[in-house]
């Protein structure tokens, strides 16, 4: 094979989780954010991953959790193609859905529901994804699409905390706050989980380094990171 487009080719897809996903590259490539929500999130038989974007914390998810029946949903039917792409190359299935998560009727509801949600502002990227959308009613959204004793995950900027807590207690309980540090004393990014219908109170982890090579590298849950620790 000539050098040159031997070079493209590999250029052109990249890997997560120390080779265990692998994604085609794209105007938008999924970051270490993905991988930690999946390494998060617990085992579910069936999952709804809203804005799925082109896979990353699904196909991160399922190298996990093989046997999941994941659904996403994304407003980007751009975005969805890839997805659709890089589930093939990663030889996985997923049902997906081009809606809007905030006029998507359906009800429909799942074991789990994980989100990594486009809190950011600025201009709208050319996949057509949403961008300053409004934190608490997304959350709500998404949080209408678990089950009963279902749960809810999401990982978000520090500055959205607030919001994602406030959208939840109502009706869900077993919160835990899980923090990741980069090179500051404060937190980055924050995950955050909730179960629906249950009254258990919250719990506030001392959380991890968020270039920990055990999740990032080796591919581990974050409960076999800390078991190791």
């Amino acid at each position: 094979m000539n050098y040159y487009i031997a070079m493209v080719q590999k250029q052109a897809i990249f890997t997560m989780m120390g080779g265990l996903v692998k994604l085609y590259s794209s105007d938008y490539n999924p970051t270490s954010d993905a991988v930690w929500l999946a390494a998060f999130a617990k085992p579910a038989k069936t999952v709804l991953d809203v804005g799925i974007g082109n896979g990353g914390v699904a196909l991160c998810f399922m190298a996990n959790n093989p046997k999941a029946s994941v659904t996403g949903i994304d407003i980007s039917e751009k975005m969805l193609t890839q997805c659709n792409e890089n589930a093939k190359l990663n030889n996985r299935e997923l049902e997906l859905i081009n809606k809007d998560i905030f006029d998507w009727k359906t009800n429909r509801t799942f074991d789990l529901v994980i989100t990594n949600p486009p809190y950011f502002k600025g201009t709208p990227a050319k996949h057509n994804a949403h961008h300053n959308i409004n934190i608490y009613e997304w959350t709500q959204k998404c949080a209408r699409r678990v089950r009963p004793r279902g749960y809810f995950y999401t990982i978000v900027d520090t500055s959205v905390v607030a919001d994602i807590i406030s959208a939840l207690t109502p009706n869900f309980g077993d919160i835990t706050i899980f923090p990741l540090f980069g090179s500051k004393n404060t937190a980055e990014r924050v995950l955050i989980s909730a179960r629906l219908g249950v009254k258990g109170g919250s719990r506030l982890f001392s959380g991890l380094s968020m270039n920990c090579d055990l999740v990032l590298r080796d591919g581990l849950t974050i409960w076999m990171a800390l078991a190791k620790l």
